[in-house]
């Protein structure tokens, strides 16, 4: 099946045939979806902080990440493509007729082209795209005045001017301060200063696609000295890109693998999934989990540095107490007394109930049952109301040995057709915003195989073009989703001012990210 170029292939990416063998399986197939119980509620598998405890939650976490290896892990290999869709379709369709500028002019909607340039010098990048066009001998307002729209989108978006098209989303103008626009990138540095670090050093780490590596370090060699001035720390940056090694197939309509001309097999990245491999490289005891486009300027960060204080905190009572009941079940006077107390903290702490009637032969029985259970990485994820925005929500899924977990779930991974699924989704009153704080080491201090706590039926199968033909693409088990869903999992609710983020260029006129300038 496989020609001598391909398997010289799989071994420059280091996959084994056996991993193709199983993708293809996985086509043929299709991935279960999984078994809804209900949706994760407040008192029902997500806590809500009490106000008299969040100063001791927060004093838990200072203390600890003084002696504690702290790091902030965010993804940033997406390109700015999606989030500048709408212009790019303007700028290859619009011809300015009169036709085409009536309805132009008559689409007063926020995210419209309209809107787009009526408020263009509220953007962050207006004075970047101004200063560009000025180099080149153009002037934006006489172009504005003249209806150029296409003229100055190609300034935006190809590299005419601002290149944006071709642009890693971390590296694009979002926040204006009095004498400095920030990125994205920026606004992370910033982040880790106020929550993430230990003593003066503050460890980031960013998973970036190889070809933006160059840039994002020399934004980096142009901004850190200012803010290591600025807040009084000394920064410890490391990159990586997503591994060769996680890339999938595609096949088309036939079950056939799809090739490129040179009859090399197709690989596309294993969506964000594949990261955890990256996460597994990290050496640290407690590691922060953000996405890139999720930031807010200084004005409005108070919310964000507490809550991530507070959820870390929330992270080391848990890892605590979890550790005090594996030193516990090491002791071979374990009495059932203890076996029930250890049980009983399982189920109201730890998103856990086990299948019911489940019965064990003896005590030692009981005990690796127990064991199975705690001995696992764990995670702490901020939860938010929903309010219509997209995200993974928190549900008790049933798993194959009847009990039930909580997870980050997808839409993708529900079957909708089934009336009763349909209404547990539905019911849903929180989302999950990116925002995890993981414990990664053991109660002896040795890091986990975080690859050991996948459930790999939890990937993806899509439909994407190739050469004008529909194929059919595999995604690994997402991040936050499949990818940890054997994680021991808790969820804290916190306010959506922590969720502030950057989908699509007219975001950043929401009041969140206006350009009013940094008191």
């Amino acid at each position: 099946m496989y020609t001598k170029e391909d398997l010289k292939e799989f071994k420059r990416r280091k996959i084994k045939p056996e991993q193709i063998d199983k993708q293809i399986e996985n086509f043929k197939k299709g991935f279960e979806f999984v078994n809804l119980v209900e949706p994760a509620t407040l008192n029902n598998g997500i806590k809500s902080v009490p106000t008299e405890e969040e100063n001791y939650l927060i004093d838990l976490y200072e203390k600890g990440s003084q002696k504690a290896d702290v790091i902030k892990m965010v993804p940033a290999s997406g390109s700015a493509t999606r989030m500048f869709k709408k212009l790019f379709t303007f700028m290859e369709t619009y011809k300015g007729e009169a036709e085409e500028f009536l309805k132009f002019v008559q689409d007063k909607s926020p995210d419209s082209m309209h809107e787009f340039f009526l408020h263009l010098n509220e953007f962050p990048f207006y004075t970047h795209l101004k200063n560009v066009m000025w180099n080149d001998e153009q002037d934006l307002q006489k172009m504005l005045d003249k209806r150029m729209f296409t003229d100055i989108l190609a300034y935006i978006l190809t590299e005419k001017g601002l290149n944006y098209g071709d642009t890693p989303k971390g590296l694009v103008d979002f926040h204006v301060y009095r004498d400095f626009v920030r990125t994205p990138f920026d606004e992370h540095l910033v982040e880790a200063a106020l929550y993430c670090k230990k003593g003066r050093e503050a460890h980031l780490h960013f998973t970036v696609s190889e070809e933006y590596v160059p840039r994002f370090k020399d934004r980096l060699a142009k901004v850190s000295k200012v803010f290591e001035k600025m807040f009084n720390v000394k920064y410890k940056v490391t990159f990586s890109i997503q591994k060769p090694s996680t890339d999938t197939v595609s096949i088309d309509e036939n079950g056939e693998l799809i090739r490129d001309e040179a009859g090399k097999i197709l690989f596309r990245p294993g969506g964000h999934g594949a990261l955890i491999h990256n996460v597994n490289d990290i050496k640290a005891d407690i590691i922060f989990i953000k996405n890139i486009d999720n930031v807010s300027p200084d004005r409005s960060k108070a919310d964000t540095v507490k809550y991530k204080k507070l959820l870390a905190g929330t992270l080391f009572e848990i890892q605590s107490k979890v550790f005090e009941h594996l030193d516990l079940l090491d002791k071979r006077g374990v009495t059932e007394a203890q076996l029930d107390e250890t049980e009983a903290f399982i189920e109201a702490n730890l998103g856990y109930k086990k299948a019911e009637g489940l019965q064990f032969k003896d005590k030692k029985g009981r005990v690796k049952y127990l064991r199975n259970i705690l001995d696992r990485p764990i995670r702490v994820c901020g939860m938010v109301k929903n309010e219509g925005e997209p995200g993974g929500g928190p549900f008790w899924v049933k798993t194959a040995d009847g009990s039930c977990h909580l997870m980050i779930i997808e839409s993708a991974q529900i079957n909708l057709k089934d009336k009763e699924q349909k209404k547990i989704f539905e019911r849903s009153t929180h989302f999950n915003p990116v925002d995890l704080v993981c414990g990664t080491k053991n109660y002896k201090g040795k890091r986990f195989d975080l690859t050991n706590f996948v459930d790999p039926s939890q990937g993806f199968i899509t439909t994407k073009s190739y050469k004008g033909k529909d194929i059919r693409v595999q995604e690994l088990p997402g991040l936050w989703n499949g990818a940890m869903a054997e994680w021991i999992t808790v969820f804290v609710e916190v306010p959506l001012s922590t969720f502030t983020p950057v989908k699509t260029v007219f975001d950043l006129r929401r009041t969140e990210h206006r350009n009013v300038f940094s008191k």
